[in-house]
């Protein structure tokens, strides 16, 4: 995923259909390095950070 597309789904607080390994996920940060910390929809208590060019956006 393209760093600043996370950054407006991030930000816009609207849920975006996102997946992380075919798991639909929230974005809960954008970082510097190309990185962004996320959590699986459903278990906020798993957070986990990993590379934006991991996230999918699907129509």
């Amino acid at each position: 995923m393209n760093k600043q597309r996370a950054i407006e789904i991030c930000e816009s607080g609207i849920m975006k259909h996102v997946t992380y390994q075919d798991a639909p996920v929230f974005i809960q940060h954008v970082n510097e390095d190309d990185t962004a910390r996320i959590y699986p929809i459903g278990n906020s208590e798993q957070e986990m950070t990993v590379p934006l060019s991991s996230l999918v956006e699907h129509p």
